[in-house]
Protein backbone atom coordinates (compact mmCIF):
# COMPACT_ATOMS: atom_id res chain seq x y z
CA UNK A 1 0.00 0.00 0.00
CA UNK A 2 1.55 3.02 -0.78
CA UNK A 3 2.35 6.21 1.72
CA UNK A 4 -0.03 8.20 3.09
CA UNK A 5 -1.30 11.39 4.88
CA UNK A 6 -4.57 9.48 6.00
CA UNK A 7 -4.14 8.81 9.82
CA UNK A 8 -7.52 5.84 8.56
CA UNK A 9 -5.64 4.76 5.37
CA UNK A 10 -4.69 1.54 7.20
CA UNK A 11 -7.66 0.64 9.07
CA UNK A 12 -9.73 1.24 5.14
CA UNK A 13 -6.98 -0.73 3.98
CA UNK A 14 -7.53 -3.82 6.36
CA UNK A 15 -11.22 -3.37 5.92
CA UNK A 16 -11.26 -3.21 2.29
CA UNK A 17 -8.92 -6.83 2.62
CA UNK A 18 -11.63 -8.14 4.72
CA UNK A 19 -14.24 -7.39 2.48
CA UNK A 20 -12.16 -8.56 -0.42
CA UNK A 21 -11.81 -12.35 1.28
CA UNK A 22 -15.69 -12.47 2.25
CA UNK A 23 -15.70 -11.61 -1.75
CA UNK A 24 -13.77 -14.10 -2.36
CA UNK A 25 -15.58 -16.68 -0.29
CA UNK A 26 -18.85 -15.75 -1.95
CA UNK A 27 -16.65 -16.10 -5.62
CA UNK A 28 -18.48 -12.50 -6.55
CA UNK A 29 -16.92 -9.36 -7.86
CA UNK A 30 -19.83 -7.68 -6.29
CA UNK A 31 -18.02 -5.29 -3.08
CA UNK A 32 -20.90 -4.20 -2.15
CA UNK A 33 -22.77 -7.67 -1.61
CA UNK A 34 -19.98 -8.87 -0.47
CA UNK A 35 -20.14 -6.07 2.74
CA UNK A 36 -23.77 -6.70 2.93
CA UNK A 37 -23.27 -10.37 3.39
CA UNK A 38 -20.55 -9.05 6.00
CA UNK A 39 -22.59 -6.93 7.81
CA UNK A 40 -25.58 -9.08 8.13
CA UNK A 41 -23.75 -12.32 9.25
CA UNK A 42 -22.31 -9.66 12.22
CA UNK A 43 -25.41 -8.08 13.09
CA UNK A 44 -27.40 -11.47 13.27
CA UNK A 45 -24.98 -13.65 15.39
CA UNK A 46 -23.77 -10.29 17.36
CA UNK A 47 -27.47 -10.02 18.55
CA UNK A 48 -27.65 -14.10 19.33
CA UNK A 49 -24.19 -13.93 22.15
CA UNK A 50 -23.62 -12.90 25.19
CA UNK A 51 -21.99 -9.03 25.58
CA UNK A 52 -18.30 -11.00 26.23
CA UNK A 53 -18.99 -13.34 23.32
CA UNK A 54 -19.33 -10.22 21.65
CA UNK A 55 -16.45 -7.99 23.31
CA UNK A 56 -14.33 -10.95 22.34
CA UNK A 57 -15.36 -11.40 19.10
CA UNK A 58 -15.29 -7.93 17.86
CA UNK A 59 -11.70 -7.34 19.68
CA UNK A 60 -10.54 -9.28 16.36
CA UNK A 61 -12.01 -7.37 13.90
CA UNK A 62 -10.20 -3.94 12.25
CA UNK A 63 -11.45 -0.81 13.40
CA UNK A 64 -13.82 0.18 10.69
CA UNK A 65 -15.79 -3.48 10.61
CA UNK A 66 -15.81 -3.11 14.62
CA UNK A 67 -17.68 0.19 14.50
CA UNK A 68 -19.87 -1.45 11.82
CA UNK A 69 -20.64 -4.17 13.97
CA UNK A 70 -21.87 -2.26 16.87
CA UNK A 71 -23.83 0.10 14.84
CA UNK A 72 -27.50 -0.43 16.59
CA UNK A 73 -26.08 -2.78 18.98
CA UNK A 74 -28.78 -2.52 22.71
CA UNK A 75 -26.38 -4.69 25.04
CA UNK A 76 -29.71 -4.78 27.31
CA UNK A 77 -31.54 -6.91 24.52
CA UNK A 78 -29.19 -9.47 23.91
CA UNK A 79 -29.02 -12.21 23.31
CA UNK A 80 -32.65 -12.00 21.50
CA UNK A 81 -34.34 -15.69 20.88
CA UNK A 82 -32.88 -17.71 19.30
CA UNK A 83 -35.40 -18.98 16.95
CA UNK A 84 -33.85 -20.02 13.83
CA UNK A 85 -36.80 -18.42 11.41
CA UNK A 86 -36.06 -14.93 12.45
CA UNK A 87 -32.37 -15.54 12.56
CA UNK A 88 -33.32 -16.60 8.52
CA UNK A 89 -35.58 -13.87 8.36
CA UNK A 90 -33.16 -10.85 9.47
CA UNK A 91 -30.18 -12.20 7.97
CA UNK A 92 -32.15 -12.18 4.56
CA UNK A 93 -33.10 -8.88 4.82
CA UNK A 94 -29.74 -7.32 6.00
CA UNK A 95 -27.58 -8.91 2.86
CA UNK A 96 -30.65 -8.74 0.71
CA UNK A 97 -30.92 -12.08 -0.12
CA UNK A 98 -33.76 -14.75 -0.40
CA UNK A 99 -34.19 -17.10 2.88
CA UNK A 100 -33.33 -19.91 0.79
CA UNK A 101 -29.82 -18.13 -0.17
CA UNK A 102 -28.68 -17.42 3.30
CA UNK A 103 -27.17 -20.75 4.26
CA UNK A 104 -25.00 -20.80 1.59
CA UNK A 105 -24.22 -17.14 2.06
CA UNK A 106 -23.74 -17.43 5.92
CA UNK A 107 -22.01 -20.33 5.28
CA UNK A 108 -19.50 -18.19 2.98
CA UNK A 109 -18.84 -15.81 5.52
CA UNK A 110 -18.06 -17.86 8.58
CA UNK A 111 -15.69 -19.45 5.94
CA UNK A 112 -13.90 -16.31 5.05
CA UNK A 113 -13.77 -14.92 8.90
CA UNK A 114 -12.35 -18.55 10.18
CA UNK A 115 -9.11 -18.09 8.18
CA UNK A 116 -9.44 -13.95 9.18
CA UNK A 117 -9.62 -15.16 13.05
CA UNK A 118 -7.80 -16.41 15.57
CA UNK A 119 -7.42 -20.12 15.35
CA UNK A 120 -10.63 -21.69 17.41
CA UNK A 121 -12.43 -18.35 17.93
CA UNK A 122 -15.67 -18.68 15.67
CA UNK A 123 -16.06 -22.50 17.48
CA UNK A 124 -16.31 -20.88 20.71
CA UNK A 125 -18.92 -17.87 19.89
CA UNK A 126 -20.96 -21.04 17.74
CA UNK A 127 -20.62 -23.33 20.95
CA UNK A 128 -23.47 -21.12 22.74
CA UNK A 129 -25.80 -21.43 19.37
CA UNK A 130 -28.90 -24.00 19.27
CA UNK A 131 -27.61 -26.54 16.32
CA UNK A 132 -30.26 -25.24 13.63
CA UNK A 133 -28.39 -21.53 14.06
CA UNK A 134 -24.75 -23.33 13.68
CA UNK A 135 -25.90 -25.24 10.81
CA UNK A 136 -27.01 -22.72 8.97
CA UNK A 137 -23.72 -20.65 9.54
CA UNK A 138 -21.68 -23.58 8.30
CA UNK A 139 -24.00 -23.39 5.04
CA UNK A 140 -26.84 -25.39 5.67
CA UNK A 141 -30.02 -24.32 3.74
CA UNK A 142 -32.87 -23.54 5.50
CA UNK A 143 -36.23 -22.90 4.10
CA UNK A 144 -38.91 -20.89 5.81
CA UNK A 145 -41.21 -23.99 5.67
CA UNK A 146 -39.05 -26.29 6.76
CA UNK A 147 -38.16 -24.33 9.66
CA UNK A 148 -38.62 -25.98 13.28
CA UNK A 149 -42.13 -25.04 14.31
CA UNK A 150 -41.02 -22.40 17.29
CA UNK A 151 -44.27 -20.34 16.41
CA UNK A 152 -46.24 -22.21 13.95
CA UNK A 153 -46.07 -25.96 14.92
CA UNK A 154 -49.01 -28.00 13.29
CA UNK A 155 -51.23 -29.85 15.38
CA UNK A 156 -49.84 -33.50 14.04
CA UNK A 157 -46.48 -32.28 15.20
CA UNK A 158 -46.67 -31.33 19.25
CA UNK A 159 -43.83 -33.75 19.96
CA UNK A 160 -41.18 -32.36 17.25
CA UNK A 161 -42.11 -28.92 18.72
CA UNK A 162 -41.67 -29.71 22.34
CA UNK A 163 -38.52 -31.20 21.40
CA UNK A 164 -37.07 -27.77 19.86
CA UNK A 165 -38.49 -25.93 22.28
CA UNK A 166 -36.44 -28.03 24.95
CA UNK A 167 -33.09 -28.18 23.36
CA UNK A 168 -33.60 -24.14 23.32
CA UNK A 169 -33.99 -23.94 26.97
CA UNK A 170 -31.35 -26.56 27.74
CA UNK A 171 -29.15 -24.43 26.17
CA UNK A 172 -30.40 -21.04 27.43
CA UNK A 173 -30.12 -22.22 30.60
CA UNK A 174 -26.28 -23.57 29.95
CA UNK A 175 -25.60 -19.97 28.40
CA UNK A 176 -27.10 -18.52 31.80
CA UNK A 177 -24.93 -20.77 34.75
CA UNK A 178 -21.94 -20.09 32.57
CA UNK A 179 -22.80 -16.38 32.82
CA UNK A 180 -22.77 -16.71 36.58
CA UNK A 181 -19.74 -18.79 36.89
CA UNK A 182 -17.51 -15.73 34.90
CA UNK A 183 -19.12 -13.55 37.56
CA UNK A 184 -18.25 -15.72 40.35
CA UNK A 185 -14.69 -16.30 38.91
CA UNK A 186 -12.48 -13.38 40.92
CA UNK A 187 -10.14 -13.56 43.43
CA UNK A 188 -10.73 -12.32 47.61
CA UNK A 189 -9.03 -9.14 46.45
CA UNK A 190 -10.94 -8.31 43.43
CA UNK A 191 -12.77 -4.77 44.98
CA UNK A 192 -15.06 -5.21 41.57
CA UNK A 193 -16.25 -8.29 42.54
CA UNK A 194 -19.59 -7.39 43.69
CA UNK A 195 -20.20 -5.65 40.34
CA UNK A 196 -19.25 -8.21 38.11
CA UNK A 197 -21.45 -10.94 40.13
CA UNK A 198 -24.57 -8.34 40.32
CA UNK A 199 -23.61 -7.57 36.43
CA UNK A 200 -23.20 -11.50 35.38
CA UNK A 201 -26.64 -12.11 37.12
CA UNK A 202 -28.04 -9.46 34.92
CA UNK A 203 -26.94 -11.27 32.18
CA UNK A 204 -28.15 -14.47 32.73
CA UNK A 205 -31.94 -13.31 32.92
CA UNK A 206 -31.27 -11.33 30.33
CA UNK A 207 -30.62 -15.12 28.42
CA UNK A 208 -33.17 -16.70 29.99
CA UNK A 209 -35.59 -13.92 29.29
CA UNK A 210 -35.09 -13.79 25.92
CA UNK A 211 -36.31 -17.49 25.49
CA UNK A 212 -39.13 -17.15 28.11
CA UNK A 213 -37.64 -19.11 30.40
CA UNK A 214 -37.81 -16.38 33.15
CA UNK A 215 -40.06 -13.59 34.02
CA UNK A 216 -40.16 -9.76 34.14
CA UNK A 217 -39.80 -8.80 38.02
CA UNK A 218 -43.22 -7.52 39.00
CA UNK A 219 -43.09 -3.83 39.54
CA UNK A 220 -43.23 -2.77 43.50
CA UNK A 221 -40.60 -5.68 44.73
Amino acid sequence: MPPSDDPFATALHTAHEWVRAVADGLDTDDRGFAYRALRAWMHTVRDRISVTGSAHLSAQLPEVLRGVYYEGWVPSRVPVHHGLTEFVTDFAKAAGVDPGEVGPVAGAVTSALSDLFSSGQLNRVFAVLPMPLYGVLCGARAELDELPPERTSSSDEPEVARLVLLEYRVRALGDAVAALVHGLERLPTDESGNRRTASAAQEAHRILLAEGIAHTRPRGR
